[in-house]
């Protein structure tokens, strides 16, 4: 399978704006041969928002912006996947939706919110991340912070992921550059599967983002990176390709669950 990243700098508010921008890399990705657009956490929306701002925005699962998408899909051929905010009811949701090129989703609200901003603007996920089957390839989504915890990663290793989507808002610094460079190519390797890790990049309002996308592979290696600006990335996925590697590093296997004690 081929995937593609889109490192996209948002703009802020402009749902509109930000669905034509992700157009225009699926376009892209799909004259390649991509088979699925991964894009940033919150792509739709822009992250530098306020609650009230993100309230305004969110739309359920049948609206506009889920329409938008599955035009996008279509007319592409390409599956995407995109943050968007993800109203409930009352309760708004930092979600992530992969939209099938024949209308199919598969949805998950973000369980791990990060620092004073998110918790005012959304209620966390209540439902652990789910497995699916995407061209043959079992594939799952986490958001942005999510995938700093590797008990987390580590469950969908062991509901049989080969893939997981990280639609990501990582703000620079040297911390987030560490999450980047070192966090996510670890979470790969002790779990053995891939990683596509797109972030947003450029500046928002006051808020700069680390850029640094990635797709990365079970062994740990970096099969496709960015830098800091706009970009999108294209690389192969093939699980096959990596069966000596988890051969040699069967932590799935080896472990001991009855001698953990995880609070």
């Amino acid at each position: 399978m081929l995937i593609s990243l889109y490192q996209m700098q948002p703009i802020s508010g402009d749902a509109a704006g930000n669905l034509s921008k992700i157009a225009q890399a699926a376009a892209a990705a799909s004259d390649m041969g991509a088979d699925l657009l991964v894009t940033p956490e919150l792509s739709v929306s822009g992250y530098a928002l306020s609650p009230a701002q993100f309230s305004e925005i969110a739309e359920g699962r049948d609206g506009d912006i889920i329409g938008a998408l599955r035009e996008i899909a279509a007319e592409f051929e390409i599956a995407v996947c995109a943050g968007f905010p993800e109203r409930d009811g009352d309760v708004v949701y930092n979600s992530a939706v992969l939209v099938r090129p024949e209308g199919g989703t598969e949805f998950y609200r973000k369980t791990h919110l990060y620092g004073d901003g998110e918790r005012a603007a959304f209620a966390p996920g209540t439902e652990g991340p789910c497995v699916f089957d995407f061209a043959g390839i079992r594939t799952g989504m986490l958001i942005c912070y999510d995938v700093e915890f590797p008990e987390y990663v580590r469950s969908l290793a062991l509901a049989g992921a080969e893939l997981v989507l990280v639609p990501t808002a990582l703000p620079a610094g040297i911390i987030s550059r560490r999450v980047a460079d070192m966090v996510v190519p670890t979470r790969a390797f002790e779990n053995g599967l891939f990683i596509a890790y797109a972030d947003l990049c450029g500046e928002e309002g006051a808020l700069s983002y680390s850029g640094r996308s990635a797709v990365v592979g079970p062994d740990g290696d970096e099969l496709a990176r960015a830098g800091l600006r706009e970009t999108l990335l294209v690389s192969e996925i093939d699980p096959t390709a990596y069966d000596d590697c988890r051969k040699q590093n069967p932590y799935l296997i080896d472990r001991r669950p009855d001698l953990y004690r995880l609070g």
